[in-house]
């Protein structure tokens, strides 16, 4: 059992100060400029990056995101990677040139679950299916086979692991974590450091590299599962439940810690905007990122942390007194390298930085602070030793052996809820019906931050030496048919389906469960309905099932689990699907255990219950959902092995009553007369960022995705040749109820003239988090002259569009070029 703690622990790291490092660190500082010293604290991003900014800034640092690429080419090999990386390296050598000393240059990467950035690395399971498999020695495996595979590529530092407490499952990064479990997570956060790194001697001689914890501290325990939230709960809940793994993995010595986008507060210590002494650097600003009191006084002074804290992706900007061009007040707060995607911004934080320094804004010991922290991380991991990236060994990624190390996690991850007898294990000589959803989707299997940020538009050539269920399943039986869904075989002529359903791919909110701010609902959307009505058909039709379900977290699926004979939780195992048939077919037993408590019903309740097992705990009556602290319907630990039956029809939650028809309501504006309905705004915003930025409807709007001009009474979007959306949403953000509009014979209406015919298909949506919603192709219907639409809301049920929580009324959007103008857009009874 972990220890509680009364108070922040001080904690003893397996990597010892060395009294001659630090003199060198010392000795280092005391030479270097302050160009230099900033150069060290900024750390762009590959696209945001040139050789000669590094050398000119003197910057110490960079890295590559999801998705980024080097010549923008997502199938970029071993041999582009380290020409990439070595290039920045000699940059950085030159930036030194006729300097008394030097200082090495190092690249981080996100490698979060195996190299997963990279083309034809080996892609482990995420982290929560990790804490199903319940060994942290196959964590410290993986972690190892990870490290040698970014090693392979010229790297020295990864962001990862991440060792959030996650206790909401709406929440958009739940798989990130490995389990609701503290104790689980203090076990295992060791384990991936020891992995990544190796002992002391490994990371100096080039055998390990650089681990980064993540994210300090709270972030899994933000209110109603909104991501970048708040938590709010006292301090010793984020002292025992949400810091507990940062304590094991600084013990075995890692070295970074990366800031958590979220918040905190803690209701004991705050009143109404009046900080108490001590607790916040600033009454209002409780972003982690600002907390002088979290990162400087709790995280470096008393655990007694002495590497790194690196900041998020442009997370300063969300600090008050700071803004995208200047970190000064987060600096002040104690972050010592601030990872900054915009080329503009990373230059106007660092001269503005210059500038504050110069005239005493930040104090050149919190400089200095800063720039010893990573100068004695880098002397630590040997990088003064360490060849040019092109000269390190070559090591090859993606091979034999770690495939095989990826698909035991997948299989030893695989928790069986529901058992039949007769069902499993399924014979070879059966004939198998493959069908759901998720059968023959690699990007459902794999999930967010694989080669892209969201992960959503994986295709199986993305991965070679992997596959989907369907492959896995046509390799070992081989009568086997695969059709997702179900619209072409008969299911009476096979002796078992298998049906594979599940989440589409995600990433931090754009996976959040919405409304987080009302009823909140932890169930599959209503656009996954499909496989509900396949199982449905089954069921019918007298053929045994056996579910395999996709997911990044526990979610109600009742009745689900009541129509299949046999249904097993997956997770999100990555593209070696043969783990899964390991266990359906009988070579290996499940031994998946759930790391997370499984919901009895479709509310979330409990988002706080603290486990059992860590003393001096009760749940405050205000941090209990209004139907109190439910039992879990599978407790953590449940898990069936394949001679264990049950449970038997479990109690399903009462369906969800719709509004009465609304036949005599008012239509609802949305754009009326040129400007957007009381109570909405129009906002623009990208597939591939979290940004938004409002239309101006009294000037142009020009951003990089789509160009918004008002016209009087349109709208003129043009759309510049990537995936964007522009929507109206509640000012508000609250949802409203709007399923009596469908019920009634309701439709959405709106005048639309093509001005540039779209390459690509333009949908209309009523939602704002695509592409996880489903879209409705309205390309066909669009003519040159002014036309109004009419959409009724009936086709935007029969694809899933949630109705019930409608927090935007419209939304229009595409991938590719063109233009459109609107007008007169309302929703009509």
């Amino acid at each position: 059992m972990i220890e509680y703690h009364a108070a922040w622990p001080r904690v003893r790291s397996a990597i010892a100060p060395d009294p001659a490092v630090e003199a060198r660190v010392a000795a280092l500082v005391t030479r270097m400029t302050l160009a230099e010293k900033l150069g060290q604290m900024i750390q762009p991003e590959l696209a945001q990056l040139t050789p000669e900014d590094v050398t000119e800034y003197k910057i110490g640092s960079a890295l590559n995101g999801a998705g980024i690429w080097p010549g923008g080419d997502r199938h970029a090999g071993v041999a582009a990677w380290v020409g990439t990386v070595d290039t920045f390296w000699q940059a950085a050598e030159e930036a030194y040139a006729g300097r008394p000393f030097r200082v090495p240059f190092m690249w981080a990467t996100d490698a979060v679950h195996g190299h997963n950035n990279v083309y034809g690395a080996t892609v482990f399971p995420h982290n929560i299916g990790l804490g199903a498999a319940g060994d942290a020695d196959l964590v410290r495996r993986v972690g190892r086979a990870s490290a040698e595979e970014i090693l392979a590529t010229g790297m020295d530092w990864t962001f990862a692991p991440t060792v959030t407490t996650p206790r909401d499952r709406r929440w958009g990064r739940y798989y990130e974590g490995y389990s609701e479990d503290p104790e689980l997570v203090h076990a295992y956060a060791a384990a991936m450091v020891e992995g990544l790194q190796g002992t002391q001697a490994d990371l100096r001689a080039g055998r390990g590299v650089i681990a980064t914890v993540k994210h300090w501290v709270a972030d899994g325990g933000t209110a109603d599962g909104a991501d970048r939230g708040v938590a709010r709960c006292p301090e010793d809940h984020v002292r025992n439940i949400h810091a507990a793994g940062f304590y094991s993995a600084i013990a075995a010595g890692a070295q970074c810690v990366m800031a958590s986008f979220s918040s905190w507060e803690d209701e004991a210590n705050y009143d109404h905007g009046a900080a108490r002494p001590g607790l916040y650097h600033e009454p209002y600003n409780h972003k982690v990122h600002g907390s002088k009191y979290l990162i400087t006084d709790v995280l470096k002074n008393a655990v007694g942390f002495d590497g790194i804290v690196i900041s998020d992706w442009d997370a300063h900007s969300e600090v008050a007194n700071c803004s995208i061009g200047d970190a000064g007040y987060a600096i002040n707060a104690g972050l010592d390298v601030l990872m900054i995607a915009g080329r503009a911004a990373w230059q106007s934080v660092y001269h503005r930085a210059v500038e504050d320094v110069e005239r005493g804004a930040i104090p050149l010991a919190r400089i200095d602070d800063a720039v010893a922290r990573v100068l004695r991380v880098k002397l630590r991991a040997g990088l003064w030793t360490r060849p040019r990236p092109a000269e390190r060994p070559a090591r090859a990624i993606g091979g034999p052996e770690h495939r095989a190390l990826a698909r035991e996690a997948a299989r030893r991850s695989v928790v069986l809820l529901k058992n039949t007898a007769g069902v499993l294990p399924i014979r070879r000589s059966a004939r198998v019906l493959a069908t759901g959803s998720g059968v023959h989707d690699i990007s459902k299997q794999t999930g967010g931050w694989t080669l892209t940020w969201q992960g959503d538009d994986i295709v199986p050539a993305d991965l070679p030496g992997g596959g989907t269920v369907a492959d896995a399943l046509a390799a070992v039986a081989a009568d086997t048919v695969v059709d997702p869904e179900l619209i072409r075989v008969d299911p009476t002529a096979y002796d078992v389906a298998v049906v594979v359903l599940g989440e589409d791919s995600y990433a931090e909110m754009r996976g959040t469960l919405k409304p987080w701010r009302s009823l909140g609902y932890a169930d599959l959307k209503l656009s996954y309905a499909r496989d509900l009505e396949i199982l449905r058909k089954l069921r019918l039709a007298g053929v045994p099932i056996a579910t395999v379900f996709l997911t990044g977290r526990p979610l109600y699926t009742t009745e689900e689990i009541n129509l299949s004979d046999a249904f097993a939780v997956a997770w999100l195992p990555g593209p070696q699907a043969g783990g899964i048939t390991d266990v359906l077919f009988g070579d290996h037993d499940f031994t998946g255990r759930l790391p997370s408590s499984w919901p009895r019903g479709r509310q979330h309740s409990a988002a706080n219950r603290v486990p059992p097992h860590i003393p001096g705990y009760t749940v405050p009556p205000e941090e209990t959902e209004p139907d109190g602290d439910a039992a879990p319907l599978f407790e953590i630990g449940y898990g069936l092995g394949r001679y264990d039956l049950g449970p038997g029809p479990l109690p399903l939650d009462p369906p969800r009553v719709a509004p009465p028809a609304t036949a005599e309501a008012e239509p609802l504006p949305v754009l009326t007369g040129g400007q957007p309905a009381d109570g909405l705004r129009f906002r623009i915003g990208g597939h591939n960022t979290w940004s938004r930025v409002d239309i101006d409807f009294d000037a142009p709007t020009d951003e990089l995705i789509v160009r918004a001009d008002p016209l009087g009474g349109e709208l003129r979007l043009r759309f510049k040749g990537f995936p964007a959306f522009v929507y109206a949403e509640n000012v508000s953000g609250l949802p409203r109820d709007l399923r009596g509009y469908a019920a009634a014979g309701g439709a959405i209406s709106l005048g639309i003239r093509v001005v540039e015919r779209p390459e690509r298909p333009l949908y209309l949506a009523v939602h704002d988090d695509y592409p996880a919603q489903p879209g409705l192709d309205i390309t066909d219907r669009l003519g040159e002259d002014w036309t109004t639409l009419r959409v009724p809301l009936a086709e935007l049920r029969r694809i899933g569009s949630d109705l019930e929580h409608v927090d935007v009324p419209f939304m229009i959007y595409t991938e590719g070029s063109g233009c459109v103008e609107l007008r007169n857009i309302r929703w009509t009874p």
